[in-house]
This record gives structure tokens, sequence and C-alpha cells, in this order.
């Protein structure tokens, strides 16, 4: 999966009970592989419809609408 601008397949989430908190990972044939040694909270939602962020460019959107 990779972004539909920039080709990047590095990306964040926002975590939504706080703003200033990110979490960078890659996703590598369909796998979700986070960044950092410290994990994500178990409550962060991770669906089709989450927001994600693209670490090279400008573009955000759902999960789903990246391309494979």
């Amino acid at each position: 999966m990779e972004c539909p601008y920039c080709r990047s397949r590095n990306f964040y989430l926002k975590n939504p009970e706080d703003e200033y908190a990110t979490y960078e990972l890659d996703l590598r044939e369909g796998k979700i592989e986070f960044l950092e040694k410290v994990n994500p909270p178990l409550s962060l939602p991770f669906e089709k419809d989450t927001q994600v962020f693209c670490n090279r460019c400008a573009w955000h959107g759902r999960l789903e609408d990246l391309k494979r």
C-alpha cells in the first residue's frame, strides 16, 4: 500500500485522545509495522476509515484510499 500522490509507504496516525501524539508506521504488503519502540495504545483505532497521514507529502485520508 502506498500514498496515492508520492508513492511513499511511510505514514503516521494521530492519537484521537491526544492531538500531539503521533505514531509512525510503514505499510508493506498490507501489514502494519510501527516504527517506534513504544507501541501505540491498544485503544488506537485502525480500520478502513481510519485517518492516515503521509510522512513525505501533505496527503491524508482514509486507510482504504491508499493505492495497493
